[in-house]
């Protein structure tokens, strides 16, 4: 039996493809993107409020934050280091220029390396990547993905969960260097960003299909999180104690009358699931 549970939207602005949200605690901020607005923002959680914003001059996928406080923006094709100063400096180029593939969902592993995925702008399947940041150089962990996305850690560290929406596929290995395996089939939706709680759980958005679902380490269904918003498309656990669970939702693909019968769409959204989250790493520069 599942167990459905109540969602609030908290902010004000709608994005057309809000992504990646990220709690960094030293700073007590939440950090998100808007990819296609090439935008990443910083703010409160409770009361929600922006602090920060960086516009970057085409896409911002994903961000990542060091311990001082400088981030990790995944561009269309590169990462760039952002300092605290809002100098910028390029890190590595992870695609072909003109490839057309842009960078899509990132995280940080639990020894501070980044890893971040790509998606195929112009109809090709089966030939995208998932790639890990490594003394600025990339090692390729996957080559034949449909669609690069969510990707979270067993509580120990030693497994990785990465999804491929396309396939609507959610799959597993030892990490760093297991083998991957199948774990379930997400229907109904497409799955897209995700993180795991202190137990192990999986909770998993699926846009499309308008919730997120908590997962058993093992796939079975425990909750589900209706919102009012079909396209959510990342969670993370956030606040000093990690037990807010955000939610990012997009307005991209949306026509007039979706947006009408789904006005909070684009806005970003909390719950109180009962569990807590585990601590996003910093990402270490020196990796």
């Amino acid at each position: 039996m599942t167990t459905t549970l109540d969602v609030t939207p908290i902010s004000t602005d709608r994005y057309e493809l809000g992504e990646g949200p990220l709690w960094d605690p030293e700073r007590q901020r939440l950090l998100w993107v808007d990819i296609l607005a090439g935008k990443v923002f910083a703010g409160r959680l409770e009361p929600f409020e922006v602090t920060d914003t960086w516009s970057f001059d085409d896409l911002a996928t994903a961000v990542a934050v060091a311990a001082d406080g400088s981030l990790l923006v995944a561009e269309r094709e590169t990462l760039t280091r952002v300092d605290l100063a809002g100098g910028r400096t390029p890190v590595a180029r992870v695609l072909p220029a003109g490839c057309g593939s842009r960078l899509n969902d990132g995280a940080v592993d639990p020894s501070g390396r980044f890893l971040v995925g790509s998606m195929a702008l112009d109809g090709r399947t089966g030939e995208e990547v998932l790639v890990r940041l490594e003394n600025g150089d990339c090692t390729t962990l996957d080559d034949d993905l449909t669609l690069s996305n969510g990707l979270a850690w067993t509580p120990d560290g030693y497994g990785l969960y990465s999804i491929d929406s396309v396939a609507q596929a959610v799959r597993v290995r030892d990490y760093p260097d297991g083998e991957r395996n199948d774990l379930l089939t997400i229907t109904g939706g497409l799955p897209d960003g995700m993180c795991t709680d202190r137990d192990g759980n999986l909770w998993i958005a699926v846009h499309g299909g308008g919730r997120v679902e908590c997962r058993s380490p093992g796939g079975t269904l425990f909750g589900v999180i209706e919102l009012p918003a079909p396209r959510p498309t990342s969670v993370a656990f956030a606040g000093p104690g990690l037990d807010i669970l955000v939610i990012t939702t997009a307005t991209e693909g949306m026509s007039p009358d979706d947006l009408a019968a789904h006005p909070d769409s684009g806005r970003i959204f909390t719950a109180r699931v009962g569990v807590t989250g585990l601590p996003t790493p910093y990402w270490n520069p020196a990796l």
